[in-house]
């Protein structure tokens, strides 16, 4: 009876621990990877580095000095091939974070080539290589999917710039960040009912807590942008007012210029902030219904915001203002201007296509291996996209969830931070009265 009695006394303990690992493991995998992931794959890193290098590829011969050191000083016959230097090893809540210093004869390309099969000899979901600095490069684990519920990081490094953003998470687990500063315009691409509203709702609620200007252009009257009223300073719902608000965005721009002009600065960063103007997003949704022509009249007014829209990729940086394109494909099908004008947009952002040839719209031209990735996005992960921009640098990452009211409540909540903009006032939505006021201070 006494064993029985040990037993239970030890075995249910065990059982429950081991159920509530197995139960973390698929409902919390950010604790069962705190609790166990963490300790054994860094257990298993120290262990097998060294041999796991060299399997992968990922060692030189050792210097002429170290090789004499070795036989004459250390009195070993042969000096064993050189892996990276270890110079960090940090934990993080989704992997592990290791930092090599690489020998001479190893460059970051031949580590990320082994990429995969570092995933597999440490057991972990993925291995992303980035170079840090010339001669460094951070191994960036990850030991779950963190791109199955997305969950952006709370404690992020401090944002540094004006008109930067987060809006969705790498698989990496770090966050992915719209700087304007550094990516000025982007185009988005996706098929319907993969993620694209999702990613411009995030990208729009970041906004709205700038002091920027936000100006829409919804030709499908309005359906999309309609919510973010009270936080646009200017909005067009059909061709016609797009093409007369893309008149007064070019207006806007030249103005700028001649006041920059007068200051002898290069762009309105370097103005003094009294006199700075407000940066500008202009948010296209489903461009292609810019470029449809159904009479001659169409055709010239489509030929006009088209160079108007080029006109504005091309020299608004300096002026601060910025263009965020969305569609479903977008190509010299679309007509004469399309190359042009996607040429000017550096940032891209593509989730899942219907053909490879919009994939190759999207990242062909600037990171040809991101093409495959693109076309092997499942259909029941809504929000998963390819993320690159002309640097040829890419990542998968997801928008979290956000609904459409939920992007309009805080569209609504910082409404006062609208820039009136005399130049697109015609253009700018009428809203009930009340909403877009600065809040009493004694309610703020």
């Amino acid at each position: 009876m006494a064993d029985v009695s040990t037993l239970w006394e030890v075995g249910l303990p065990l059982a429950g621990t081991a159920g509530g690992l197995g139960y973390a493991k698929v409902r919390a995998p950010q604790v069962f990877w705190s609790l166990v992931g963490l300790p054994v794959t860094r257990v298993r890193f120290a262990v097998t580095y060294h041999a796991t290098m060299d399997v992968c590829g990922l060692t030189v011969q050792p210097s002429r000095l170290r090789a004499f050191m070795v036989r004459n000083i250390a009195r070993r016959p042969d000096a064993q091939p050189v892996p990276p230097k270890v110079r960090r090893i940090r934990g993080t809540s989704t992997g592990l974070r290791v930092t090599l210093r690489l020998p001479a004869g190893l460059e970051p390309a031949d580590v990320m080539a082994a990429s995969e099969r570092l995933r597999h000899a440490w057991g972990v979901h993925s291995v992303n290589v980035t170079e840090t600095k010339p001669g460094f490069v951070e191994l960036r684990m990850t030991g779950y999917d963190v791109l199955n519920r997305v969950r952006m990081p709370r404690s992020r490094r401090r944002l540094s710039g004006p008109m930067t953003v987060p809006v969705a998470l790498r698989e990496d687990g770090t966050a992915f960040v719209r700087d304007y500063l550094k990516v000025p315009h982007a185009l988005t691409l996706g098929a319907n009912q993969t993620g694209k509203s999702m990613y411009q709702r995030n990208l729009v609620a970041g906004l709205a807590r700038l002091p920027v200007a936000l100006v829409g252009i919804d030709c499908k009257r309005g359906v999309e942008h309609r919510g973010y009223a009270p936080r646009l300073s200017a909005l067009a719902t059909t061709p016609e007012e797009a093409d007369g608000l893309l008149d007064a965005l070019v207006g806007e721009m030249e103005e700028r210029f001649d006041l920059l002009s007068d200051y002898g600065v290069a762009d309105i960063w370097a103005l003094y902030e009294d006199v700075r103007p407000a940066p500008v997003v202009v948010l296209v949704d489903e461009v292609a219904e810019l470029f449809l022509t159904a009479t001659k009249k169409d055709e010239e007014r489509r030929d006009r915001m088209v160079t108007q829209l080029i006109r504005l990729g091309q020299l608004a940086r300096a002026a601060g203002i910025f263009l965020e394109v969305c569609g479903q494909r977008f190509g010299s099908d679309l007509g004469k201007g399309a190359t042009a004008l996607r040429a000017q947009l550096t940032g891209r952002v593509v989730h899942r296509v219907n053909d490879k040839q919009t994939a190759e719209m999207g990242v062909g031209d600037i990171a040809p291996d991101a093409v495959v990735t693109v076309l092997t996005i499942p259909p029941d992960r809504p929000g998963i996209a390819v993320a690159g921009d002309t640097s040829g640098g890419w990542s998968r990452i997801r928008t979290p969830q956000l609904s459409a009211s939920e992007a309009a409540a805080i569209c609504l909540a910082h409404a006062h931070l609208t820039p009136d903009l005399p130049s697109l006032a015609a253009y700018r939505p009428v809203l009930p009265d009340g909403i877009g006021a600065d809040p009493d201070p004694a309610t703020a």
